[in-house]
C-alpha cells in the first residue's frame, strides 16, 4: 500500500481553499448585522474545519484508522480518495469526484451559493425601502439565506463528512432555526398583520409544491 503524493499537511490548500470560501459566503451574504455575522462566523468555522481535514491533518481517518483497515485492507487511508468516506464506505469504485454523491454535492453547494447571493439582493432592496422582504427567493420560503448556508454545509458533506462537521451541522442548523425565529419576532414587531399576512401564505423552511399561494388569502389547511 503505497501513495505517490502526500495527500495531508498541505497547510497552504487549507488556508486557500478556506479563504476562496469565505470570501465567496461573504460576497455573496454580506452581513451586516451582528445576527448576520453569527451564522457568517459559525458558517466559516464549518468551512475551516472541513479543510483542515480535507488537506490538513485526517482526524477523522486517524480516529477511525482501525476499523477502516479491518474493513478495508485493501484501501490506502492516507490517499486522497479515500478521504471522500461515502466512497470509501460504499465500496465504489473509479473516481471519487465523478461519483453521484459527488456530483449531487457540487448542486447543493452551487444552488446554495446561487440562493444566497439572490436572496441577499431581494433582502438589501427592502431593508433600505424599509419594506417587508416578499419577492425572489422570499416569495417561495421565509428564510432564503438560513437555507442557502445550510445546503451548502450539506453538500460538503455529502463530498467530504468529517467527525467534526457531521457533528458540527446539527448544532449549526440548530443555531440558524434559532435566528430565524428569532429574526421573526422582530419582524413581526416592526410589520405586525402584514408579516403575519405574509407568514401565512409562505412556508419558513420548504417551498410549497403547488409554488407561491395566492396573496389575497391564507393557504388551505
Amino acid at each position: 500500500m503505497t501513495h505517490d503524493a502526500p495527500a495531508y499537511g498541505l497547510w497552504t490548500l487549507v488556508i486557500l481553499n478556506s479563504l476562496v470560501f469565505i470570501v465567496f459566503a461573504f460576497s455573496f451574504g454580506k452581513p451586516r448585522t451582528p445576527r448576520d455575522w453569527r451564522s457568517f462566523g459559525a458558517f466559516s468555522g464549518f468551512i475551516v474545519a472541513l479543510f483542515a481535514e480535507m488537506y490538513g491533518f485526517p482526524l477523522t481517518i486517524y480516529l477511525l484508522s482501525g476499523w477502516l483497515q479491518a474493513r478495508y485492507p485493501g484501501v490506502d487511508l492516507l490517499s486522497h480518495d479515500a478521504g471522500h468516506l461515502w466512497w470509501t464506505l460504499f465500496g465504489l469504485k473509479g473516481d471519487p469526484h465523478s461519483s453521484p454523491l459527488h456530483l449531487l454535492s457540487y448542486a447543493f453547494i452551487g444552488g446554495g451559493f446561487i440562493l444566497l447571493s439572490s436572496a441577499w439582493n431581494v433582502l438589501f432592496q427592502a431593508q433600505r425601502q424599509h419594506r417587508l422582504a416578499t419577492s425572489g427567493a422570499y416569495a417561495y420560503i421565509r428564510h432564503p439565506q438560513y437555507i442557502a448556508f445550510i445546503a451548502v454545509m450539506f453538500g460538503f458533506l455529502l463530498q467530504w463528512p468529517t467527525l467534526l462537521t457531521l457533528l458540527m451541522f446539527p448544532v449549526l442548523v440548530g443555531m440558524y432555526v434559532h435566528l430565524a425565529h428569532t429574526e421573526e419576532k422582530e419582524v413581526r414587531r416592526e410589520f405586525g398583520a402584514e408579516y403575519d399576512r405574509y407568514a401565512a401564505r409562505v412556508p419558513a423552511w420548504f417551498p410549497r409544491l403547488g409554488g407561491q399561494a395566492p396573496a389575497d388569502r391564507p393557504p388551505a389547511g
